[in-house]
């Protein structure tokens, strides 16, 4: 049935994300941060979002985010700029030394992201990432009609 096999489906995606979750924290740890904290500076980058804005984008809790913008703050690197948009709702941006931590990062991550990769074929992933953008989009709107 369809719906045994997107049961399992799903179980595998969840699987897949607490290992990419544990493999992303692994990644960012020598740059002294976690895989939250690295999505968040991440969106930093480019300067134009704000918290809520970010945690859209990332599927997250605003107050999560919140919490993580805060800390990356007092960390030295985040910003709050203002926004001429919101008048209370400040855009994130990124700080040099929040840079040099991504930076750092990403570096790691394209060498692992190179050796798993290998072990498939661009058209294996390629079909893979279109039936989880399905199965989002699908989620997505069944959220947003309050289903």
């Amino acid at each position: 049935m369809e719906g045994d096999a997107f049961s399992a489906f799903a179980m595998t995606a969840l699987r897949l994300a607490g290992h990419l979750t544990a493999a992303g924290d692994r990644l960012a740890k020598p740059a002294g941060q976690t895989s939250a904290r690295w999505q968040v500076l991440a969106a930093a980058r480019s300067g134009d979002m704000s918290v809520a804005q970010i945690a859209r984008a990332l599927g997250l809790a605003r107050q999560g985010v919140q919490r993580l913008a805060d800390v990356l703050e007092n960390e030295g690197l985040i910003t709050y700029t203002d926004n001429p948009q919101h008048q209370r709702a400040k855009l994130v941006r990124l700080t040099t030394e929040g840079a040099a931590r991504l930076g750092m990062i990403e570096v790691a991550q394209a060498g692992w992201a190179d050796g798993l990769g290998a072990a498939f074929t661009s058209a294996e992933l390629d079909a893979a990432r279109a039936v989880m953008a399905r199965v989002m989009g699908l989620l997505e709107a069944d959220e947003a009609s309050g289903g």
